[in-house]
């Protein structure tokens, strides 16, 4: 009878330290899901939370495999993360779907997450890797009955991921990247609506004011020349006296659309006003900003715009002037910006003085009265 009852405490007190071991990793998971969660809240991008998500979550929870699949329909999502200059099309991990049918007939028939033994009919398309894994959750993420893509998880432990596993911590989890995944896409939009020509589609004015500063820093931490082209077609109030205001709107955005091609996916293109276009050029010089704004020039002059069969000539001269950091210490960054495009925009007159479709170059601006100004003051 002894025996038989230190026999039951033992197994007791096994099962008792088995749940207080249980309640322990219950513990740390919830702590795990917690840390992310409020990781999450904290982003300011999409690039961030894309981030975030592959190395977190691989981290936290001990993943073998993870990967994130947004739905890039339109190829919004693309276009946002190059803007930023975000690496997408290297970054392991991240999938951007073009077809929203093909993601449905995967997965669109499940109303909860596919959490179980790999398949490859449906996981396929998710994990892109050489090895694949033994065990996987494929947690589609949706708002509002819009599916924005999916997160999902692999382990080559084929009982990681198991059908009659609890599923509440990873509803709860993609509820969450969810909310954070609409969010930031809302943002990124309302952000470039905000500062998008919506006539040309091209960067507006308060993009330029902003940015430009912005453009400025990096040139002086990198000790790089930053270029600014000024741009502007000539005779544009001819073309809409002539063909009218509509024509002219599709003049503007030609034009637009054919400079931005001549330039890289990090230079800034801006329309700066009526038929005036300004552009950023990064570590470009002098001399190949030259080059490149007689490549613009040669392309708009090229251009074949016809209204009723009858062409529309259209040409552009072009001022361009070159800031480099070297001597400007003592300049504010406000005081170089304003510099630049005002030596931009007198090189751009001495085109339209000199016979217009042309370009003039102002060389590298002289910043040195204003640092003289600035020490007096």
């Amino acid at each position: 009878m002894k025996e038989d009852l230190t026999t039951n405490l033992v197994v007791l007190e096994s099962h008792l330290e088995s749940m207080l071991d249980r309640v322990q990793q219950n513990g740390m998971t919830l702590k795990r899901f917690q840390n992310f969660e409020m990781g999450l809240l904290k982003l300011n991008s999409l690039a961030e939370m894309i981030e975030h998500v592959l190395e977190e979550a691989r981290t936290n929870f001990n993943l073998d495999e993870i990967s994130f699949c947004l739905i890039d329909e339109n190829g919004d999502i693309s276009r946002y993360l190059s803007e930023d200059r975000y690496d997408y099309k290297n970054r392991e991990g991240l999938i951007l779907l073009k077809d929203k049918d093909y993601y449905h007939k995967k997965l669109g028939i499940y109303s909860r997450p596919y959490v179980g033994a790999y398949n490859e009919l449906i996981c396929a398309p998710f994990f892109t890797g050489s090895k694949k894994p033994e065990s996987v959750a494929v947690l589609p993420l949706s708002r509002r009955g819009r599916v924005l893509g999916s997160l999902n998880l692999g382990s080559y432990d084929v009982d990681r991921f198991t059908l009659n596993m609890a599923t509440d911590f990873i509803e709860h989890m993609i509820s969450v990247v969810s909310i954070c995944l609409e969010n930031n896409l809302n943002f990124e939009t309302m952000r470039r609506t905000s500062l998008i020509d919506t006539l040309t589609g091209v960067n507006n004015r308060l993009f330029l004011e902003q940015r430009i500063d912005e453009e400025l820093d990096r040139s002086q931490r990198n000790n790089q020349p930053l270029t600014c082209l000024f741009l502007d077609i000539d005779f544009f109030k001819r073309i809409n006296d002539q063909y009218g205001h509509q024509v002219g709107d599709e003049v503007l955005a030609m034009v637009a659309t054919t400079i931005k091609n001549q330039m890289r996916s990090n230079d800034v293109l801006a329309r700066f006003g009526g038929e005036e276009f300004i552009a950023l050029l990064n570590n470009i010089d002098e001399n190949k900003a030259v080059e490149i704004a007689e490549r613009i020039r040669q392309s708009i002059k090229a251009l074949n715009l016809k209204s009723n069969d009858q062409s529309i000539p259209v040409t552009i001269s072009i001022g361009s002037a070159t800031y480099r950091p070297s001597d400007s210490q003592a300049v504010s960054t406000s005081d170089i910006s304003e510099a630049l495009i005002k030596a931009a925009d007198v090189a751009l007159y001495q085109a339209k003085n000199n016979g217009r479709d042309r370009v003039e170059n102002a060389g590298v601006i002289d910043l040195s009265s204003l640092q003289s100004n600035n020490k007096i003051a």
